[in-house]
This record gives C-alpha cells, structure tokens and sequence, in this order.
C-alpha cells in the first residue's frame, strides 16, 4: 500500500482485540459511513480554562452565550471546503456538516472509503466474554490523511466497528413476581431506588424539577427480527406509578444520525440476547427517574463503537434544545491494554467533548468498573477503565451498604473478590489533573509504577447483594441489579437535585476540582475498608472509592456557602 503524500494520523494506531483473527476482507460494496473531525480555527478566542473556572462558586461563574461558544469553537470555512474536495475525489458524498461539532460525515463503499484513508479493512472472528463467536469489520495500523489536511483533520472514526462500551451492572437474580403486583419482592438488604434519598442525604424539597439528565444508550446490529435493545415504557409506567408511587418521568429518545442507531427497541424476553442491552437502559431510567422524578430524562442512542462513542457525546455536549444539566454513563472499557477496544485518539476526542461540557457548566457521570483493578483484562496488571478515566468527569465507584430505618449501619468497599468489585486505578493515558495534585494518589501498580489520572472520585451503592430493584424489559419480572452502572445514575440524580437547590439557574457543573478543594474531608462518607485487588481503600482519597459516598445535603450546603 502506498502512503505517498500521505501522513499518519496522530493516535490512530489498531491492534486486533485479543484472541481476534482476520477470516476475510471487508466486503468492498457495502456503503460506510465515517465521521471526520476537524480543527479548530486557529485565529479563535482562546478556550477558557475550565479548571480555574470550575474553581468558582456555581453562583459565580461566567457562562458563554450559544453565539460565544459557537465563535470559540468554530472551524475555517477553508478546511471544511478541503475536506469536501477530498471527498469528491474519492467518490465519497459529504453530508451532515456540524459546525459546534466540527465534524462531517463522509459516505461510500466500502473500498472507496479504505481507498480515501489508505487503511485495509478486514472481518475479524473473535470470542466474546461469554465464549460465543462474534465478528467485526476492522484495520490495523495508522489511518492516513493526504499531505494537504495534516493538522486540519483530527480525527477519522467509523473505519473500525469492534463494540466499545461494556455494561457495567451486575445481576443479582431476577424475581418471578409478576410485574402487575403492587410491591415486587425486595429482598433484605436490598432497595427500591427512593430508599437511598435517606442514607445518601438527597436534599430535602427536590425532586429534580428544572433539570435535564441525559442518560447514554448504546445498542446495535442484531439477528434478523431481534430487537437491538432499549426500555419499555410501559414497565417502567408500571414501575413508577403502581410500585414507587411516583408520576411517571418525562422521557424523551434522540437518536444519533449516521452510525446505523436503529433507536429504541427493546425486547419482550429475558432471555434475549439484548436482555442486558435493555437491563442497563431500565437500570439507568429506573434509578435516575426513581430519585429524581420531576427532572426532563432524554435517553440518546447511540452505537456500540467508536464511532458511535464520540459523536453520540459531541452531541450531547452541543445539544441546543434539550440542553442537559447532568450527563449519565454506564459504559466503559480499559482505556489501555493488549487488544484495546480504544484508540488513543477517541479517548482523546470523547475527552475534548467532556472538557467542552466542563465549559458549558455540565456534569457528567461514569461508572468506574465492576472487575476491581483488572478490569476485565486477564494479563495481571491493574488497568483504568475509560471514560471514568478522563480528567474532565466525575468517576464513580462503588460500595456495599447496609441500612436500619434509613440511618447507614455500614458501608465499606465493593469487593466480591474478582468479576464482582468496584473498578478503580491509575490512568496511563491522562496525567494527574491539577485537582489531585494533593490527593496523594499512589502510582500504578504496574511497572515502572508511573502516576496518573486516579480513578474513581467518588462512590455509591453497587454491590448487587445489596443492590436496587428495578424492572425487567419484558414486563413481567423484577431484577435486583448492582454494578457501577447503579452508581453512576444516583449521583447524576443527586447534582440534579443539588441544581434544583442552588440560587438562580446555578449549576454544580464540573465537580471534581471544588469537590478536591474544598469538599475533600467532612462532606461525603469516607470508606476506608476493602478493595479492589491492586488496590486497597483507606481514610482520604484512594483508587476503590475515591473520597467517598454521598453527603448530598452537605455538598449543598457546602456549594450554598461559596
């Protein structure tokens, strides 16, 4: 293949996921749809720091109009133009132009594609954790841009499908209690998720009204008449009216164009293949809607891939008429490891996305894991999982938590030993951000014990012995669920009541450098036992919990006193 007059890509480098093997080429007229990233224009008014202003008191930061950020932002209307020329000389059609995004999306066959990024594409086999045979369409090596887009495109996603984004929940055992009864059955220990507004301190008065949370949904190709997977609404209906006596949330589905979404579909059956597809989706609705019920829910659906990762999002992030508060992730995967399902490059952009919501004043939410330090990847070192790994979001962690008459009895590190603990550890992509410069985090475990972004922040529930109880998709069974994907949600529920609170249309934004600063010591629920295989917990910051479970109305006393 030659790369005359073209140049790698920055961070594009592929290795086949482990165990994968090459089975034949990629079927050269098959259409494929890539987005491309450009830059930003280098004559533009320079990005605020978003530490220095997440440093603020929420009452007193200075916010940009749409107008400010879309100038901020912008692209050259000269690199755009380049890119569409390049387009046409490959063949390629260009089409949804996204100026706040600065991407575009380019479509062709399959060949002409791989022709235009000089890459070779090929169906990789491979197994998957449950040991069935699964295929993906993949490259290996760099991308490659001509000469004359060096520095103006960024980014090139869609070339590779391997599915990013495991679901981090774990299943405890689903109950046969028919889903019309008014109470399922709760076992002890467990709870319903408005049981946790006592024992985490959910500010007394809120309910979420005036917010928007979004809430990440990733499905995708499936056998022929099976659903790709999504929610029910009529079990959740069924849930929040008949069972946690609520009225029912207001949800609302966007689907992200150009990466093959079918959107919303959820199956009928527990035993489909999309049950845990669906089971995540209803695990996220049912906790962010059972602790924060008067706030807006919009559910954005996007691909398991790469490609489906960073534009799903950018356009969350650049999201003008839903405009959500509060960002929710339940997904994730080892940012770095042999086979990664990431490129440096993704991690890179879906980090700039998040730095771009830090802007904006948005929190964002990610579960840390649920297999403790090894995070699902079997070659003895501890590895971080991403996108909890970035710098710019609030990672969450996970506990197991005993409860009498809504007063904590005890609450100590996840840790069911391995497949069953709270992710957590030190990134090897990101660097330690400013905010935990203080926080004595330890270097990797790994050789040559380097230091890095630490992982989690902070921490909820999410031992599934001790887990919530939400409704399955098909409508007739109830499942005691944990995982960090449990975790995730309640805190995303508790800023968005914390924003309901705060003076005027204050927003606790990004968290972690006032949480680091001033919120350390006194305001969470520090957890000093158990941990996570590399790892151990213990008094302060520490890579199982990070500084702790919620104090909710203490953060917001304390944000009200800045």
């Amino acid at each position: 293949m030659s790369t005359n007059h073209y140049v790698a890509l920055p961070d594009s480098t592929r290795v086949p996921l482990a165990g994968a093997r090459v089975i034949g080429p990629a079927h050269p007229q098959t259409p494929l749809t890539v987005t491309v990233y450009l830059r930003r224009d280098p004559a533009a008014q320079p990005r605020p720091d978003v530490y220095e202003l997440a440093l603020q008191a929420p009452t007193r930061r200075t916010l940009p109009s749409d107008d400010q950020y879309a100038a901020t932002h912008r692209w050259l209307d000269t690199d755009l133009k380049a890119v569409e020329a390049f387009a046409a000389e490959h063949g390629l059609k260009a089409a949804n132009p996204d100026p706040l995004a600065r991407s575009i999306q380019l479509t062709g066959t399959t060949r002409d594609v791989a022709d235009a990024f000089q890459v070779t594409l090929a169906r990789y086999r491979y197994q998957d954790a449950n040991g069935a045979p699964q295929t993906y369409r993949g490259r290996e090596g760099q991308i490659y841009v001509p000469a004359e887009l060096d520095g103006i495109v960024t980014g090139v996603f869609g070339l590779d499908d391997r599915p990013i984004g495991t679901r981090l929940l774990i299943r405890r055992a689903a109950d046969s209690v028919p889903v019309t009864r008014a109470t399922p059955t709760v076992q002890p220990g467990a709870f319903l998720p408005p049981q946790l507004q006592a024992p985490y301190a959910y500010p007394a008065g809120t309910d979420g009204s005036g917010q928007c949370i979004a809430v990440l949904a990733f499905n995708g190709e499936t056998p022929p008449g099976v659903p790709s997977g999504g929610y029910s609404l009529e079990a959740l209906r069924n849930y929040f009216v008949n069972v946690l006596h609520q009225d029912m949330p207001e949800i609302t589905n966007v689907v992200v164009p150009g990466v093959g979404t079918p959107g919303n579909e959820p199956g009928q059956d527990a035993d489909f293949d999309t049950a845990d597809t669906s089971g995540e989706i209803m695990l996220d609705l049912a906790v962010v809607g059972g602790l924060a019920p008067k706030a807006r829910i919009v559910v954005y659906f996007s691909r398991f891939t790469e490609q489906g990762w960073v534009d799903v999002i950018t356009r969350i992030v650049n999201d003008t008429v839903n405009r959500p508060t509060v960002i929710s992730s339940s997904y994730g995967n080892p940012e770095a490891s042999p086979g990664s399902r990431w490129t440096v490059g993704a991690m890179k952009r879906v980090d700039a996305a998040f730095a771009n919501a830090a802007e904006k004043n948005v929190s964002i939410c990610c579960a840390s894991g649920d297999d403790g330090s090894r995070d699902q990847v079997h070659d003895e070192r501890a590895h971080a999982d991403f996108p909890a790994a970035s710098p710019h979001v609030l990672g969450v962690g996970g506990t197991r938590l005993a409860v009498s008459h809504g007063q904590v009895v005890s609450e100590v590190c996840w840790d069911n030993g391995p497949g069953s603990r709270t992710g957590g550890g030190i990134s090897k992509v990101f660097p330690v951000p400013p905010y935990q410069a203080d926080a004595q985090v330890p270097p990797s475990a790994n050789p040559p014990h380097a230091r890095g972004r630490g992982v989690p922040d902070v921490s909820a529930l999410a031992d599934p012995d001790t887990g919530v109880v939400v409704p399955s998709v098909d409508g007739v069974h109830f499942n005691q669920i944990g995982g960090t994907s449990a975790a995730a949600p309640m805190w995303s529920a508790l800023l968005a009541r914390v924003n309901q609170a705060l003076p005027g249309s204050a927003q606790v934004g990004f968290l972690n450098p006032l949480l680091y600063a001033k919120f350390a010591r006194g305001v969470l629920r520090d957890i000093t036992q158990g941990s996570n295989g590399a790892y151990a917990s213990g008094p302060d910051w520490d890579p199982c919990t990070g500084l702790g479970s919620p104090g909710g109305q203490q953060l917001l006393d304390g944000l009200r006193a800045l």
